[in-house]
């Protein structure tokens, strides 16, 4: 059901992110790239409710986490995939 859904409705604006000390930027850049890679990883077919519940994950995990900004983005990309595809066996 993703074709009910966008992808663009769930990126951030840099004033969506909060106070990052400057970095505010770099983190709403950091999870809009996140997120389209964790968009691109989930089936077409995946009901709406788990697609929200998902992507809405990314921040609910990573709000306020330093790796944001300090993490490799090798680091952080690796992390979505694991989170993605182990959210996704939960489903399953």
């Amino acid at each position: 059901m993703k074709d009910l859904l966008n992808v663009q409705d769930y990126l951030f604006a840099i004033n969506d992110v909060g106070d990052w000390e400057g970095d505010e930027e770099v983190v709403a850049e950091t999870l809009n790239d996140l997120i389209h890679m964790a968009w691109d990883r989930l089936p077409d077919d995946l009901d709406c409710e788990s697609i929200d519940e998902i992507i809405n994950g990314i921040w609910e995990h990573l709000r306020g986490d330093l790796a944001l900004v300090e993490a490799d983005f090798e680091e952080l990309t690796d992390w979505v995939t694991h989170y993605v595809d182990s959210s996704l066996d939960e489903k399953i």
